[in-house]
């Protein structure tokens, strides 16, 4: 069975348990992960497409204007796939949808009129990858790292936060990768904010940077940190102990443990090292897909981790972050956004973890 065919029997077989006649994808995660990564929009901060799949027992839809309908036919080949394309005028409601809709029992990826709210259930599909999107993952992940390396070996004291981001948004746009996270904090706004917008702030010393990159549809992130000349002892304790929680929850990920036993790993980590409360300021991550975060471990979650999931997990200090992508493999986990010849430290004998790049 082929990756697309796969899931739309995941998305029918969904439909059938959840007493509904027909599924309607109107996210552009839903529509990259239903279509093997195509690419529906043209604002990149919006959540919903410039288009929508219906799903039904024995059709399937595709609903778009006809600014758009072109491109997805012959760029993203979804024609090809298989997709009945309804197209409307731009300036016109694509009428083809409460057609096709009338009288069928609706589920959705979000709110829609008239159709049952199932996102929670179709984020969970897309946080199971098949095998082609792990290579996928792969090609994403050295991508990444790349653009990360690039970027943050050119950072210099004197530049504005809004300038190592045009560093790292232009080494990922180059590779093929949109930076659709862009994150950039220096010296003090690194213990201040957990998501830190770049600012007209120069640096000084210290340099925190965050990439959530996309191609495929897929989502990885990474974060690393840069110090020029000696590194303060409370900044070094701190990298060591993020190190730690961080190499203790890749290595509690793995097939069959609950999230909410790995986020316990993690809180039981930042109490040895003298910091039982900076789990409640930020999220630690959780499995990726085709959001940066399909969702995010909680205290007590039951999912479980499969093979051949991807996850992110980013425990932080205030001053401190650990952030890598990884997969879930047979035998192993796979770092994903590893940086060949990048300085890390070595967590109890075994998980290497990203160190500050210290510059003399």
């Amino acid at each position: 069975m082929s990756e697309l065919s796969g899931k739309l029997s995941l998305l029918r077989d969904l439909a059938t348990r959840q007493g509904v006649d027909a599924l309607l994808l109107q996210r552009v995660s839903s529509i990259a992960w239903a279509t093997g990564g195509a690419a529906v929009y043209v604002n990149t901060n919006r959540t919903e497409a410039e288009a929508a799949l219906l799903i039904t027992g024995g059709n399937q839809y595709l609903f778009t204007n006809n600014i758009e309908a072109a491109r997805l036919d012959k760029e993203e080949k979804l024609g090809g796939q298989g997709w009945e394309f309804r197209i409307s005028p731009w300036f016109e409601t694509n009428a083809a949808v409460q057609e096709l809709t009338a009288g069928l029992k609706l589920g959705a990826d979000g709110l829609f009129p008239g159709a049952r709210d199932l996102s929670g259930e179709i984020t969970h599909l897309r946080a199971d990858l098949t095998p082609a999107e792990g290579e996928r993952f792969r090609t994403l992940g050295r991508l990444c790292a790349q653009a990360m390396d690039s970027a943050a070996r050119a950072v210099r004291p004197g530049q504005t936060e809004f300038e190592i981001a045009s560093l790292l948004a232009g080494e990922t746009e180059r590779r093929g990768v949109q930076p659709i996270v862009n994150l950039i904090a220096t010296d003090k706004r690194i213990f201040n904010f957990r998501h830190p917008l770049p600012t007209t702030k120069k640096l000084e010393r210290y340099a925190m940077l965050i990439l959530c990159g996309r191609r495929y549809g897929l989502v990885c992130s990474i974060t690393r940190l840069v110090h020029f000349g000696r590194l303060p002892e409370e900044i070094q304790q701190k990298a060591q102990a993020v190190a730690q929680i961080d190499a203790a929850m890749i290595a509690a990920t793995r097939p069959g443990r609950s999230l909410g036993e790995i986020f316990q790993i993690a809180m039981n980590g930042y109490a040895r090292a003298g910091y039982p409360d900076e789990w409640r300021l930020h999220h630690q991550g959780g499995p990726a897909g085709y959001e940066p975060r399909e969702y995010v471990a909680r205290p007590g979650a039951t999912e479980k981790v499969s093979v051949g999931q991807v996850y992110a997990w980013n425990p932080s200090i205030r001053g401190a972050k650990s952030e890598d992508t990884i997969l879930v493999g047979e035998s192993g986990n796979e770092i994903l956004t590893a940086i060949p010849g990048w300085p890390t430290v070595k967590v109890d004998g075994q998980i290497k973890r990203p160190a500050i790049l210290v510059i003399d």
